[in-house]
């Protein structure tokens, strides 16, 4: 058999024929008791007439692959209570199309025939004949038709007539496209009248309506009192007069839904009008969803002693001011509980984090340049966002900022998406505790008080290009690319050059006596998606990123500063706590004031201007019913760090260097699981350190060197506390909801 053929060719062997899932077997033994749940895939078991089943399909889909005189046979082997099945193809001749005709006898069908020629590309003279391109050329000539006007046209119009008796490996093929019984060519059709019925969110048409005629084709009856007409009417595509279009209805169907505020939106009814006037009257009915909604959700964490949580509810009203305008509020509380092996405050609250933010997103572009028309690709939004965040640390900082931002997102295609925010506010303000301040100083640790401890502002535009995140839970074969554009602080510096606005102690221009930030950020994330199969699939990601601050600031806000660690990069370290570069936490040195150090800095000294990141996985399927969700699993290996834009003391070895890079690379291997539930994924993975940077020569590959201390204490990991001051954790859990990318 052909290697074109083989791969395919198994897919019809019976599945209950079909070698097992290693994985999956192994997990039925382990928890399927006596066949009484369904966890894993049961053995499969030899079945005589599931294998003559097999070889039957096998011996169909050869010869509708133009192999016509093709013969498949069956042979089984035993051993050792285990059948193997070898299905062996005797080709024969592969037939070519010699002649391919045509009659139709609608002349404007055979208009439109004529002018779609690739939709029968592949049954052309020469091609190899193969039933299953002359099933695609019958379903994309009826999508012809149906896009220009031919509502009442079905596929069995079409019918291919073949003759293959030559016994010279070669066949002639007609096509017949048959008018409707006693018509002389099929009706063509145009829109009329569009009623729109929006119902309540019971799904019930009760109670007065609220019934607008909006113009000759649309009347407008909404029973919830909710909704402007246009809100409806402007992704309603298929426009009276216009000759019907299945794309239109298609399109009218996925925006509506698109606009996330409607709970079911079916496809439009078409109703023929009385006569022979080939008009279609449609009538689209909707339910919305809920107008309010309110959605609580925690996280535990655990980690070397360490414990926290967080607490976020997220309010949402669906349709502000009757536009599908979405309202949400959102809260979140965070706190971290120390060790007590923490010198400021042993056993207490190390850090707390508190955040508010509001947004408002339109389902268009409000602008007075009209550059993105709603629907045609996507849908597109303008959304206004203001965000408040307090973050404090015991006995060192408490900062504070405020972001007001205006962002539009539209698409150019069905795969490049644009999204641009023109105007960007932060404003953020930095308090440390005088004690902590004046011991930074006297260690001359400056550089850390400049970056949490000022108060400054920027003004900011952010520009993002996304290509294909239409294809992210798909199985096929593409790439996914997206850019991020950030530049700041350069209208200000031009007014301030302008205003020639007075200079701050450390020679940086301010407004309204504060500084402000200039910098220029960039950041691009690649991945490749390969599809091995089912649902098999590989994935290599690489997410580098830069920072560069300039003009009237000489270090980035820590708010722009990249971090590294946590379930979407590096997962074998908590968030923040990987790098720069080589840097190692013990170069405080040792003793109780290093400790102090060690203890007010942690989760903000580990930062930088260039970040390299790396993923591969590769992602499984374990069960297709696990307790109502798809269980699916994932192998990974991560790879990158960030680092310093230049020689730093604060942070010795954690600048970039070609030299050194090698070097300088974290990698951790683990793997997952992933709880898909079809509304979202839930997922664990457990990763492990295995390259650690922070070391030197062969001491970096930690889990190869020190495998012995995985799970239990040893040399390795009380040297490690007694100068890093915590606890070596070889191993992190990582509980996200979604995918890592």
């Amino acid at each position: 058999m052909d290697k074109e053929f083989a791969l395919v060719a198994v897919n019809y062997v019976d599945k209950e024929q079909q070698p097992n899932n290693v994985i999956n077997l192994q997990f039925y033994y382990w928890f399927s008791k006596n066949g009484k749940k369904d966890i894993g895939e049961p053995p499969a078991i030899l079945d005589s007439g599931l294998v003559e089943y097999s070889r039957s399909q096998i011996e169909k889909y050869i010869q509708n692959k133009g192999y016509l005189k093709a013969v498949v046979r069956d042979t089984i082997v035993i051993k050792k209570k285990k059948a193997q099945l070898i299905f062996t193809t005797v080709e024969g001749p592969m037939f070519r199309i010699r002649k391919f005709a045509d009659s139709i006898a609608d002349k404007r069908a055979d208009s439109l025939y004529k002018s779609n020629p690739a939709v029968f590309a592949n049954v052309r003279p020469g091609n190899r004949f193969d039933t299953d391109s002359l099933s695609a050329a019958r379903d994309g000539f009826y999508l012809v038709m149906k896009r220009n006007g031919y509502y009442d046209f079905y596929r069995q119009y079409i019918t291919f007539n073949y003759d293959s008796t030559f016994n010279k490996g070669v066949v002639d093929i007609k096509m017949v496209i048959d008018n409707p019984d006693g018509k002389s060519a099929h009706p063509i059709y145009r829109m009329n009248n569009t009623l729109i019925s929006i119902y309540r969110s019971n799904g019930r048409a009760t109670g007065k309506a609220d019934t607008i005629q909006v113009d000759s084709q649309f009347r407008f009856v909404d029973f919830s009192h909710k909704f402007a007409p246009h809100t409806v009417i402007d992704y309603v595509f298929q426009k009276k007069g216009q000759l019907y279009d299945i794309d239109k209805q298609a399109l009218t169907t996925t925006r509506l839904s698109a606009l996330n505020v409607f709970r079911n939106v079916p496809n439009p009814q078409y109703t023929k009008l009385k006569g022979d006037t080939n008009l279609l009257d449609s009538k689209i009915e909707i339910i919305p969803l809920k107008q309010m909604s309110d959605r609580v959700e925690g996280e535990f964490l655990f980690n070397a002693g360490q414990i926290g949580y967080s607490f976020g509810n997220t309010f949402t009203d669906r349709n502000l001011f009757k536009q599908a305008a979405i309202l949400q509020i959102k809260l979140n509380a965070s706190v971290l509980y120390n060790n007590s092996g923490n010198p400021v405050n042993p056993g207490g609250v190390e850090n707390q984090d508190f955040t508010a933010g509001v947004t408002l997103t339109y389902p268009r572009i409000i602008s007075p340049f009209n550059f993105a028309k709603p629907g045609k690709y996507g849908v597109p939004h303008t959304t206004f966002s203001s965000n408040y965040s307090l973050f404090f640390q015991d006995s060192l900082v408490k900062r504070q900022s405020f972001v007001n931002s205006i962002t539009y997102d539209f698409f150019e295609t069905p795969d490049k998406q644009h999204i641009i925010t023109p105007i960007d506010i932060e404003f953020s303000k930095g308090t440390i505790d005088p004690i902590a301040k004046d011991s930074l100083l006297k260690q001359n640790r400056y550089s850390y008080v400049y970056l949490i401890g000022r108060t400054i502002f920027t003004t900011g535009s952010q520009y993002s290009y996304v290509l294909n995140a239409n294809k992210l839970n798909t199985y096929t074969d593409f790439v996914y690319f997206r850019s991020n554009l950030d530049v700041g602080g350069n209208t200000l510096w031009l007014i301030s050059k302008i205003l020639n606005t007075p200079k701050d102690t450390l020679g940086e221009r301010t407004l309204f006596s504060y500084p402000f930030a200039q910098y220029a950020k960039g950041e691009v994330d690649l991945r490749f998606y390969k599809s091995l199969g089912g649902d098999r699939q590989f994935i290599f990601r690489i997410n580098p990123g830069l920072g560069i601050p300039y003009g009237n600031s000489t270090q980035l806000i820590f708010e722009k500063n990249f971090y590294s660690g946590g379930s979407n990069d590096m997962r074998g370290w908590l968030p923040r706590t990987l790098g720069p570069g080589q840097f190692n936490r013990a170069s405080y040195g040792v003793g109780p004031k290093a400790d102090t150090t060690r203890a007010w800095l942690q989760y903000l000294d580990q930062f930088g201007e260039i970040k390299i990141i790396t993923n591969t996985e590769y992602r499984y399927k374990i069960d297709g019913d696990f307790f109502g969700s798809v269980l699916r699993g994932a192998v990974f290996m991560d790879a990158g760090n960030i680092w310093r834009l230049h020689k730093t003391t604060e942070n010795p070895n954690g600048q970039f260097s070609i030299n050194t890079l090698p070097q300088s690379v974290a990698m951790d291997i683990g793997s997952g699981l992933r709880f898909d539930l079809g509304f979202f994924v839930f997922r664990l993975d457990a990763a492990f350190k295995f390259k650690d940077p922070e070391f030197d020569g062969s001491d970096q590959w930690v889990l190869i060197k020190h495998f012995n201390e995985l799970f239990h204490s040893g040399p390795f990991k009380e040297e490690y506390e007694a100068t890093n001051g915590a606890t070596y954790a070889f191993m992190q859990l990582n509980f996200g909801i979604g995918m890592p990318f």
